[in-house]
This record gives C-alpha cells, structure tokens and sequence, in this order.
C-alpha cells in the first residue's frame, strides 16, 4: 500500500481521485450487468449517459458550492432549495413578465448570490452556527420562491422557443439529430476555475486555512470574515448557476422543493475527500463523486428500483468516504 501510495502518478493524481474513477467504472459495468439481468434492457446506451449527465450538470455546481463552505468547517443545507428559488424567480419573470432571457439568467445568478451573500454575512459577521443559518435559509428560499410566483409551478420554454437558446447551455441537437452534452463542457469549465481559485488563489487558501484553525489565521492578522463570508458567497452563486442548468435539462420546476438536492450534493463533496471539519477539499473529487451519484441515480432507476434505494445506497458510500477521510486524517496528525 506504501509503495502505492508513493508512486509519482498516484500522488500527482492522487490516490482519492484513482480510487473514485475506479469505483465508477466498476459501478457502470455492474449497472450493466444487473440491467441486463432484471430488465433484460441493455444500460450502455448513448440516452442513459445523455440521462445520467443531465442530472451532474446541476448537482455538480451545487456540489462545487458546498465544497468552499465546508473547507472553512461550515456546511449549507440551503443549496437546493435556492436553486429552485432562482429557477422560479428568473422563469416567473421570463414566462409572465416578458422580461428578456439574458437578463432573467443573470437574475438566477443574483438571487443566489443574495443567498450566499446572507448565510455568509451571518455565519462570517454575527457568528451564527452554519447549521442552523443554511436551514433558516433554506426554508426562506422555499417561501421566497412559492410566494414570488403564488405558488404555481413555472415552465422555461423548450429549445425550439423564441427563448429557448439558453438550453444551448445544457445540450445542442444538430440537424442530422446528433446530441452534443454542452452542459459537461460548462461543468468542466467551472470545475476548473473553482479549483484555481480554491489551489492557486489567496483566497482559496485562506478559505482552506479558516477550516483548519480559524483562530490562528485571525491572530496571524487576516480578515476571517470576509474570506468565510466569500465561500458562501461562491456557494450561493455556483446554486444560481445550477438553476440555469436544471431548467435546461428538466424545463419545469415547482415551488417548495429542493431540499433532497442538498444532501445529495454534500454527499458529492465529501466522497471526492472534503473533510466534514475544513481545511481539506478536492474540487477533481467532488466531479467525481457527483458522477458516481448520477451514476447511482440512472443505474437504480434503470434497474426499476424507486429513487429511494439511490438516498440509501449514497448514505452507505458517504459513511465510507467519511470513515476513510477521518482514518486518514488521523494517520496525518
């Protein structure tokens, strides 16, 4: 295991992020096997992935959120239903108002960031337990949203629509029907700027320091606050951007949802190796462990399973990945 653990490519890949390609791919060739058995269906289809993604597109950005705000020993259980709060927000506006697509998308992205932008100011400046703020705000964001539309659900327009070009962002079907999975490419692009500014940045580095001792990186002079309050910030506005790309994928939202995307999106931080107690995050991880629970998602559905099996499933991988971080940590110390 030493000698592993030391080999050039493992330790510039790192061993958390082969182990998780490795539980994909063996989870993908099981689904196959076990779809083929029970449904007699054939799981390696091009709809399945195209199904499977749809789904990581905005639970990968609700992931990478999180990530920044349990790397400074936080957690928000607010992600989700904000998201859905600024799909119907910007849709309500779209869709009965008239107001123009671009500006409704930025809209989307504003009331998230409004979102972070309080859990951070209240957690960072009023020292309020993350807990107990992401849940108030959680139940806010649910009001907010039913109340700004009278409680009826809201249908973005489909992709041949006078506004239907912002679906571009989630896919693109040319005119001899083949399917191009734009929304992976924008995953990855986000995932990318997010591990700069969490790898490469003063910010992230601080961000990364307060969850490891917040205390010492104030006494050291830096302004706890304001770097703690900039990962909500971060948080709440990767959950607006995760609106525009559930719309895309799924068209409809409806008020007073959301809150099963939250665990599901913590569970993708912490199974790519963000430790629960700060300071240590992996934003390659968390890509990851959101594939595997789309994965999950697509392979139980596929094998005629309820979703719930999924919710239990997800629970036994993260109790795992949590054991493993923790063994691990204490093998650091």
């Amino acid at each position: 295991m030493k000698k592993i653990s030391n080999n050039r490519f493992v330790k510039a890949v790192g061993f958390n992020r082969i182990l998780l390609c490795f539980v994909l791919i063996l989870l993908y060739f099981l689904f196959t096997i076990l779809v083929h058995v029970i449904q007699g269906q054939n799981f390696i289809s091009l709809n399945r992935i195209f199904s499977a993604l749809n789904y990581a597109y905005f639970m990968g950005l609700l992931s990478l959120g999180v990530t920044f705000v349990i790397a400074t020993g936080g957690i928000d259980f607010s992600i989700g239903p904000v998201m859905y709060c600024a799909a119907l927000i910007s849709g309500y506006l779209l869709t009965a108002n008239g107001w123009p697509l671009l500006l409704c998308l930025l809209v989307s992205i504003l009331v998230g960031s409004l979102f972070g932008m309080l859990n951070g100011y209240l957690v960072a400046y009023w020292n309020l337990p993350s807990f107990i703020t992401s849940m108030a705000s959680m139940m806010l964001a649910r009001g907010v949203g039913s109340v700004f539309t009278r409680t009826q659900s809201v249908s973005w327009p489909q992709a041949a629509a006078e506004n239907g070009q912002y679906r571009m962002l989630v896919r693109i079907v040319t005119e001899s029907g083949t399917t191009i999975p734009t929304g992976l490419f924008v995953l990855i692009l986000i995932s990318i700027i997010c591990a700069i500014i969490l790898n490469k940045t003063k910010a992230g580095r601080y961000i990364l320091c307060i969850g490891s001792n917040k205390e010492a990186v104030r006494l050291s002079g830096v302004n706890v606050k304001r770097w703690e309050m900039l990962a909500y910030i971060i948080c709440g506005t990767l959950a607006g951007m995760a609106a525009i790309l559930f719309v895309g994928a799924y068209t409809t939202v409806q008020p007073g949802l959301g809150d099963t995307f939250n665990n599901e999106a913590i569970a993708g931080s912490v199974m790519g190796g963000t430790a629960m107690s700060g300071g240590v995050a992996s934003i390659g991880g968390t890509f990851l462990g959101v594939m595997i629970i789309a994965l999950l998602q697509e392979g139980i559905l596929a094998m005629g399973f309820q979703r719930d099996y999924q919710f239990v499933i997800t629970g036994i991988i993260v109790l795992v990945a949590v054991y493993v971080n923790v063994r691990s940590q204490k093998r650091k110390n």
